[in-house]
């Protein structure tokens, strides 16, 4: 009996130390879930982050993985108003797989950050958080060129320094391409004129679908068709002098020059002079007109200043082209391509064999 006893004592006690080991593991689980996963960003899994200092901070851009040693040529894609690097970048990589240039061109996205506090009203998924030393922009002031929040450097400034910083690192480079879609193609169309480029590299731009147009003077059009038009040869344009009382902010920066912010650095005449002789190429989508769901007619800009430009993105691009070949660079005109079958949508555009020759002038077809 004693034996006995003294077994089941041993024995209790066994089962008792393997029930504490069982409680601390499922404890430490426990533990475990409930601390949040810091999954990588989709933005980093897809390229590989780099900054570039300025006055007002870092700058953050980031290149697709794949891409040659040694390339000469780049891509740089500007995200739209809600910060949607992933989407536009993909749309990139995308593009350049179709056109076979993926490796010959290195494709890059820049990221203006927004503070934490703001980001959900321009927010994307995918984008990794600002840290310490970040330039940080308003949701928008980015788009025209702005000041950062500390007033210390402008969104060109910081796109100049980008330029600069990829010539620095790939000094094979002798072309680059800076392109925008929506948001972004307002802040490409609005570069170009107070761009100060890299040496040793030629500069191109692709404004695609924005929202409104920066004008050089006071005319602005009045269209032949009844306002609804789909293509360069059935448009037909008037062109008529601003009536100030009409709209006063219509010849304002950015839809004009007007007011023109001081630390751009470059007068109206010079801007206009740059943007004349630049190599300019206008993207616009066959289907981005009307209000059907495809054309995002819901965050068109609508101000008096927007709609004396015309109703809708394309009939604005159309219009825009037409002002461009017959008063900014009749000997020069810069091209414009209307992607059919797209709406609204960069990786419909950008993809496009239809644009291939503005993105990818070297491999297009």
């Amino acid at each position: 009996m004693a034996g006995s006893t003294e077994s089941g004592a041993r024995h209790f006690a066994l089962n008792l130390a393997v029930l504490r080991r069982l409680f601390c593991t499922m404890v430490a689980l426990l533990l475990f879930a409930s601390q949040p996963l810091r999954a990588e960003p989709a933005l980093e899994r897809m390229s590989s982050p780099l900054r570039v200092a300025t006055p007002g901070g870092n700058f953050s851009y980031y290149v697709a993985h794949k891409h040659s040693a040694q390339p000469r040529n780049a891509l740089v894609v500007m995200h739209g108003h809600p910060r949607d690097a992933v989407k536009t970048l993909q749309a990139a990589i995308d593009a350049a797989q179709a056109a076979g240039a993926v490796g010959d061109t290195l494709l890059a996205a820049p990221l203006f950050q927004v503070p934490k506090r703001i980001a959900v009203h321009c927010h994307s998924a995918g984008l990794s958080q600002p840290q310490d030393g970040d330039a940080l922009w308003r949701c928008g002031s980015w788009i025209e060129g702005g000041l950062d929040n500390a007033g210390k450097t402008g969104s060109f400034n910081a796109m100049d320094n980008l330029l600069a910083d990829m010539k620095r690192r790939w000094p094979s480079l002798q072309s680059i391409t800076v392109a925008g879609f929506s948001a972004g193609a307002q802040f490409v169309q609005h570069y170009v004129g107070f761009a100060h480029p890299p040496g040793g590299v030629s500069l191109r731009y692709v404004v695609a679908d924005p929202g409104s147009w920066l004008y050089f003077d006071n005319l602005r059009p009045q269209s032949t068709n009844g306002g609804s038009c789909g293509s360069e040869t059935t448009c037909r344009f008037r062109w008529q002098t601003l009536n100030a009382g009409q709209c006063p902010q219509a010849n304002r920066w950015k839809y004009g020059l007007e007011s023109l912010p001081a630390h751009l650095q470059r007068t109206a005449d010079a801007a206009r002079r740059r943007y004349a002789a630049a190599d300019i190429s206008y993207l616009a989508a066959a289907g981005d007109t009307g209000a059907a769901p495809g054309a995002y007619y819901r965050i068109l800009d609508k101000s008096c200043s927007a709609q004396l430009q015309g109703p809708y993105r394309l009939q604005r691009a159309l219009a825009y082209a037409d002002y461009d070949r017959r008063y900014l660079a009749p000997d020069k005109p810069h091209r414009l391509t209307v992607v059919p079958n797209c709406g609204h949508h960069v990786a419909c555009v950008f993809s496009a064999p239809a644009a291939r020759q503005a993105l990818f002038p070297i491999n297009a077809d």
